[in-house]
């Protein structure tokens, strides 16, 4: 094969192998030629004298110097010290959809509003845990369709029309048979025990 330029050789194409050579010029031994001679290096001598100690795999990062200096340098916080658990300081954690509180406050937080302004409106899963707003002149019909057991959100008459709910393949109970908001500005909350199984209490009628 005719002598070519390192540029023009085909690529590798791949990972190279610990025992793959590469050429290189030792200028310091010129009994090749003046410039240098040419001598092999392995992909294996390559790795051994590459720098060592800084975030080896196998060192499984035990080689950071400071950890909570890498924390802050890449913006994790603190979190990733904290003990999950319930008391002061801990992270909580979510266990099978449950979140445990260990018996502590609810502090500072506001409730998520749902304004609706029109005569009729169709509860959904994306209402869980609001406060749905009713305003309008007229009659309002909020339906009740389908949806996940535990599902909660509560309602306030804030209009003059009256809100009655309506059930879509669902049952609505209430202890006095009551499907209304009893009047302007009253307030009222459904809680589902089952995907179609309604508890509606408050200021019904």
């Amino acid at each position: 094969m005719a002598n070519k330029r390192i540029s023009s050789l085909t690529s590798l194409g791949g990972t190279p192998n610990t025992a793959d050579i590469i050429p290189i010029t030792d200028v310091s031994d010129t009994t090749g030629s003046a410039q240098g001679t040419t001598k092999k290096v392995t992909v294996a001598n390559l790795v051994a004298a590459a720098p060592q100690g800084d975030l080896l795999a196998s060192n499984n990062l035990s080689d950071v110097a400071n950890a909570g200096t890498a924390r802050t340098n890449l913006g994790l916080g603190d979190a990733a010290t904290k003990t999950v658990g319930t008391a002061d300081t801990n992270v909580i954690a979510v266990s099978s959809g449950v979140v445990d509180l260990g018996g502590n406050s609810i502090l500072g937080f506001s409730a998520s509003l749902n304004a609706q302004t029109g005569t009729a409106y169709t509860i959904v899963a994306g209402d869980e845990g609001k406060i749905i707003t009713l305003n309008n002149g007229s009659a309002i019909t909020v339906t009740l369709p389908v949806l996940t057991a535990g599902f909660t959100c509560s309602f306030i008459q804030t209009g003059a029309g009256e809100v009655t709910f309506s059930a879509s393949s669902t049952t609505i109970n209430n202890r006095q048979s009551h499907t209304k908001i009893a009047g302007q500005k009253g307030m009222a909350s459904i809680v589902y025990t089952d995907t179609n199984i309604i508890y509606l209490a408050g200021d019904t009628a």
